[in-house]
């Protein structure tokens, strides 16, 4: 009888435990990062995608306000970009920093003109609401105002000037090697004028609204759904953007999947996606808007690697690795061609950034702490361009989700 009672107490504590699990699922659903999306000074001005990583569609609607600040450093720097194919093969031989382009007049050496100077923190402050559709859908809404500064303590407390600098001092990187010291430490400069002789200029404390996306979701349910643990979403988004400088709508679609892997101790879970998006800016124009950038689409690659606890009331602690790389603003023929022109003697380097990233895929690496509790998900997270291509240069983010109506 005894044996019986014992048997009966294990089967008993095993569906308790499996029935916690299954709590805890409908908020630990995947893996839900904040947005973290690069505070790029151009990026800042469309709606890009952010990858999806949960399981399936919310069952709750979820309210979200996340906060980031990220420094963008560029020095002042011009382009030439010949027109003449002649010129263009002969500028093409030689390497960037040797070509000798010389623009006279527009009869003689028709060219494209553009130059650059960022120097801000940037913040962004988006306002998220996921809604669910349906069984296999999902709806969310998105808010990205801006907020441009100089950065000082406290509120940048880890992207100001100061602490880059002192990093670069002290732990690693050099002493100020691409002229922030030069050019002032926590101080605003955020001018661009494009090749259709267009000016973008933001100072201190300019607060603007970038947009309002709509992404909707499909979670497909399949066969290895179950046998394989390995889920798929698919997305397609639209972006109004409505900042004086871009007034437009962009088009996207993506495509993400997860697997998911249990370990034999119920306390800990493994979590590995990846996912890709593709993004048509400017589809429409509502106006004469400033060239961010001559090719109009967007991709990026990204992947996820998320380790999550349980604890023992089922709330959880999840560290997350995300990788991404970001297809470039212009055309990358530009760049075997365009002459560019800056204050090298003055600076240690990298003073021809501001031009040249423009042309390059950029990739950030990004670390994610989050609490999750069935009443509220706090994250934070810290990310850093390892080439140091300073758009930005250091980003963090904190966050607060909280399920609404539930």
């Amino acid at each position: 009888m005894s044996k019986n009672l014992l048997f009966l107490l294990l089967i008993c504590h095993g569906f308790y435990i499996k029935a916690q699990q299954q709590d805890s699922l409908y908020f630990k659903n995947g893996i839900d990062n904040p947005s973290n999306l690069a505070t790029h000074h151009f990026g800042i001005f469309s709606s890009r995608i952010n990858t999806n990583f949960k399981l399936s569609p919310i069952k709750h609607t979820w309210f979200e306000v996340v906060s980031v600040s990220g420094n963008n450093f560029h020095p002042f720097v011009e382009a030439y970009i010949p027109k003449d194919p002649a010129v263009q093969a002969e500028q093409s031989k030689l390497l960037w920093f040797h070509r000798n382009f010389r623009f006279v007049n527009q009869e003689t050496t028709p060219a494209d003109y553009i130059n650059i100077v960022i120097d801000a923190v940037i913040k962004e402050f988006r306002l998220n609401v996921n809604i669910p559709l349906a069984k296999k859908h999902e709806l969310g809404i998105t808010l990205r105002p801006y907020l441009i500064t100089k950065g000082k303590y406290p509120f940048s407390f880890f992207t100001n000037d100061e602490t880059i600098e002192w990093f670069h001092s002290n732990v690693a990187g050099g002493e100020d090697p691409y002229g922030r010291r030069y050019y002032g430490l926590n101080e605003v400069n955020f001018t661009y004028n494009d090749r259709n002789g267009n000016t973008l200029e933001l100072h201190n404390n300019d607060f603007f609204l970038g947009g309002i996306e709509f992404n909707h979701f499909y979670y497909p349910t399949l066969n290895i759904n179950k046998t394989k643990n390995i889920y798929f979403n698919f997305g397609s988004h639209l972006g109004l953007n409505t900042s004086k400088f871009n007034s437009s709508i962009d088009l996207g679609v993506s495509a993400n999947s997860i697997k998911k892997i249990d370990f034999s101790n119920p306390n800990y879970q493994l979590h590995i996606g990846v996912g890709m998006n593709f993004l048509r800016k400017n589809l429409i124009n509502f106006k004469e808007n400033i060239d961010l950038g001559n090719n109009p689409y967007l991709a990026t690659i990204e992947s996820d690697i998320e380790l999550t606890k349980f604890t023992r009331k089922r709330n959880y602690n999840a560290i997350t690795i995300n990788y991404q790389i970001q297809s470039r603003y212009n055309k990358r023929e530009e760049a075997y061609y365009y002459r560019l022109v800056g204050k090298w003697q003055e600076i240690n380097g990298g003073w021809q950034h501001g031009i040249s990233t423009l042309y390059n895929t950029l990739s950030y690496w990004t670390f994610i702490y989050t609490y999750g509790h069935p009443k509220y998900k706090i994250a934070v997270y810290f990310k850093e361009d390892f080439r140091v291509n300073n758009a930005a240069d250091f980003q963090t983010g904190v966050s607060l989700k909280l399920p609404l109506f539930k």
